[in-house]
């Protein structure tokens, strides 16, 4: 089938922007794309599946190497406020982050190389649980991954902030090192018109969010780059009642390991200073840590090269700068030569963003560039 009808993966991508589902928990999304696999030529196409994701070998006609491109499928716990008459069926979850772009860009590239195969096999990725807890480093680890794993490999993410025709990467450092963050807080609840014999978990949790803003400003080289943003605090049961516990939650994210560690360290400093100043008892958990992605040098040159070397129709490349998104495809970098790089998807919302409106106009765009793309990798000596 030709790259150019792509129509129907819009139509695609519209089916699964209904079914958002959290990490590990998408079992409608997994059918859906099961289902569909069972309606492409069978000849060159083996499916796998692990957990609830979903692994593709197209088998290619002399293979010398192996080529991957992934995509995520879970949705976020975002209430969708879009005019989208294809709005999600599952109530307070969206695909506000693209991950319904990328699953039907890969569906579009892999029936492409399923009627039209080239030299070498192509192992498509179809990866729960990005937004957490992580689904990436398990993946890697699993024994269905094991024959299939590719000597290169590559993702995109789409890009709000782009037009349509927008290409955008670099070599080196794409995305930060990102680290979730807990803090609970456990003091001594009481009535609110006797504060002395009660210990306020809300004033120390106020206390300890005004100090978390000074270790970037502190502490981190200011050449250096790191966020700490707190983005949910809990606290209390009741507006006359002292509360007995805090809870707050955030993110960390750094251009470096040693950054990330040594941010760490003074959170944890911190947190003891809490614990000694008010009495409390205090403990942090990290969650999901996703390392950065760090695009190959010599492979995303020669993407970048190649499509300035082609003029492709519709494509615009930009060299852009380093951003503080996280992504868990970093875990796929460590281990296998690779990139990823921006799509353009022309929506003044941005990620994560609850009216979030990528213009489909992008998913055509996608799959022709990579399907080019591909062969062109194929058609180039080993």
């Amino acid at each position: 089938m030709s790259v150019q009808a792509i129509s129907s993966f819009a139509a695609i991508r519209r089916q699964l922007h209904q079914i958002p589902e959290p990490g590990f928990q998408e079992f409608k999304t997994q059918r859906f794309l099961l289902d569909y696999f069972a309606s492409l030529p069978q000849e060159r196409i083996e499916v796998r599946t692990w957990r609830t994701g979903i692994l593709v070998n197209v088998r290619g006609t002399n293979p010398q190497r192996r080529y991957g491109y992934r995509a995520d499928m879970d949705g976020l716990p975002i209430a969708e406020d879009t005019g989208y008459d294809f709005r999600s069926t599952h109530p307070g979850f969206m695909h506000a982050c693209g991950h319904d772009l990328h699953m039907s860009i890969g569906l579009g590239v892999l029936t492409h190389f399923a009627a039209n195969p080239i030299r070498d096999d192509l192992t498509f990725i179809f990866q729960p649980a990005e937004e957490g807890p992580g689904g990436a480093k398990p993946m890697l680890e699993a024994e269905e991954l094991r024959d299939w794993m590719p000597d290169e490999i590559f993702a995109l993410h789409i890009a709000p902030e782009y037009p349509v025709g927008t290409i955008a990467t670099k070599p080196g450092i794409l995305f930060a090192n990102t680290s979730e963050l807990f803090i609970d807080l456990k003091g001594k609840g009481g009535h609110a018109a006797f504060p002395h014999n009660a210990n306020d978990m809300v004033i120390a949790a106020c206390q300890l969010v005004g100090q978390l803003q000074t270790v970037i400003s502190r502490n981190v080289n200011p050449l250096d780059s790191a966020v700490i943003t707190i983005g949910k605090i809990e606290g209390g049961t009741k507006q006359n009642i002292i509360a007995e516990n805090a809870r707050l939650e955030g993110t960390i994210r750094t251009l470096s390991a040693e950054t990330m560690s040594l941010v760490k360290s003074r959170i944890e400093a911190l947190v003891q200073g809490i614990e000694a100043g008010f009495g409390c008892r205090a403990s942090i958990d990290y969650g999901s840590n996703y390392r950065q992605v760090f695009n190959e040098a010599k492979l995303t040159g020669e993407f970048m090269d190649w499509i300035r070397g082609t003029q492709q129709d519709r494509v615009q490349l930009i060299e852009c700068t380093e951003a503080m998104t996280g992504e868990d495809f970093g875990y796929f970098l460590e281990d296998i030569p690779g990139f990823m790089f921006w799509l353009g998807v022309n929506t003044p919302y941005g990620l994560h963003h609850a009216k979030l409106e990528p213009d489909e106009a992008a998913i055509d765009v996608a799959i022709g560039l990579l399907s080019r793309f591909l062969t062109w990798k194929s058609e180039q000596p080993v």
